[in-house]
């Protein structure tokens, strides 16, 4: 009976000493647990489109605004930068020059439409920094919305056209769409003076084409005729006639005189 109790007895106190050593793990790793931080979720890594608050001027959201803005001008720059600036004029009398000296592909496309680029933004300087300074950087800034910033810029663009834009060209379009002859030039809807500033650019070109097409036309003449007379009809007279045409323009320097001359006359 003694040995029961004994036995008993052990089981118990084990058992107590049991609950006396989980109560103190507990209690020594409670502080350390309660200093454990929240699990925070990780931040995404990812591609972030930020739509931007309002915008100062017009209550945009700039960020999106401005970027679609800008592809859409990347996207009609091409369009623009014929019908809207003097890259028309330029490319077309190159072409009539290349024609005159009977070269074929001499200088390349790639040459002359790179040459004329570069003449455009010359004569295009004073417009574009006009632009720049009363539309782009107040609409970059935040300054002006949308919709002024294109009224501001199109302002320069228009007076640029205007000027190199003949009044026949501009009454031929009034009169097609019936609209009223305006009083002031600021009247002038972009709609009648693009396709006007077209037309006047055509006719500038091809007058001075011809302009440039005539001393060339009379060597082809000279060396025509001089070969009729020594009996050699079988030679085409284009041969002969190449070495004098180039000899010509290098003696009067031809690229010079043209560059020169469509420059001032854009004024």
């Amino acid at each position: 009976m003694g040995a029961l109790i004994n036995g008993v007895g052990g089981r118990g106190a084990r058992l107590m000493l049991g609950v006396l050593a989980a109560a103190a793990v507990l209690l020594i790793a409670g502080p350390a647990l309660a200093q454990v931080p929240a699990v925070v979720p990780p931040t995404p890594t990812g591609l972030q489109i930020n739509l931007g608050a309002p915008g100062v001027a017009g209550g945009e959201a700039s960020g999106v605004m401005k970027l679609t803005v800008m592809l859409t001008l990347m996207a009609l720059l091409p369009a623009l930068l014929m019908t809207m600036t003097c890259f028309t004029r330029i490319i077309i009398v190159f072409s009539f020059l290349r024609l005159a000296l009977g070269t074929q592909q001499t200088p390349p496309n790639q040459v002359l439409i790179g040459l004329s680029l570069f003449l455009t933004l010359f004569v295009m300087a004073p417009t574009l920094t006009q632009i720049e300074r009363e539309a782009y950087t107040p609409y970059v800034e935040g300054k002006m919305d949308t919709t002024a910033a294109m009224e501001a810029g199109s302002v320069p663009l228009r007076t640029f056209m205007l000027k190199q834009t003949r009044e026949k060209d501009l009454a031929l379009f009034y009169k097609v769409s019936g609209q009223a002859k305006p009083t002031t030039v600021e009247e002038v809807p972009m709609v009648i003076v693009i396709p006007a500033f077209i037309i006047s650019e055509l006719k500038t070109a091809f007058e001075i084409g011809f302009l440039i097409y005539i001393p060339f036309l009379v060597v082809d003449l000279l060396v025509a005729s001089i070969l009729m007379s020594m009996g050699m009809m079988m030679l085409p007279p284009v041969v002969i006639s190449l070495p004098f045409k180039l000899l010509l323009f290098i003696m009067i320097d031809g690229w010079a005189l043209i560059v020169g001359t469509m420059i001032q006359s854009f004024g």
